[in-house]
């Protein structure tokens, strides 16, 4: 019996030293986030789906019945402008940030309507928007002159 005992302590031993040799298991890298500081400091990561191109832009959340809480669409621009946009086919209500060239909020358009047809804009250049889920702006504290960051985003 001592020598079973014997036995399945230096199994457990082996088996424990190896476990422990491994290098720890890594998560999968997270997709593309932008990450908004208040001013009081506060931080808000949302993960984003990208759209770079016309067709993407175009597209943008339309025909979505739900986004999940923290996850967005970052509208990537080729130049700063006065861009605008509307809720044509857009299911959801979505606030829109939009985001200067020197990474803050110069406008936002809060709980857009679903369907609405109007033209909505910051009424000033801004070169990125973000689009989230209608009232998550307020919900975060987030206004104009707030600081946005990119994570794992490619601007050009």
């Amino acid at each position: 019996m001592t020598v079973l005992r014997i036995f399945a302590a230096a199994a457990l031993c082996a088996l424990a030293c190896s476990s422990a040799a491994r290098p720890p298991e890594r998560a999968a890298p997270a997709g593309p986030r932008v990450v908004v500081e208040t001013r009081a400091g506060a931080r808000h990561a949302v993960t984003v789906e990208l759209a770079r191109t016309d067709a993407q832009r175009a597209r943008g959340l339309m025909f979505r019945t739900e986004l999940a809480p923290d996850a967005g669409m970052l509208f990537l621009f080729d130049e700063t402008a006065d861009h605008a946009f509307w809720m044509k086919n857009t299911l959801i209500p979505l606030d829109m940030l939009f985001i200067g060239d020197d990474g803050r909020i110069v406008g936002i358009v809060a709980r857009a309507a679903p369907g609405d047809l109007t033209p909505r804009s910051a009424g000033g250049p801004s070169r990125y928007v973000l689009e989230v889920n209608g009232g998550w702006a307020e919900a975060h504290g987030v206004s104009p002159g707030d600081r946005v960051h990119f994570e794992g985003v490619d601007r050009f």
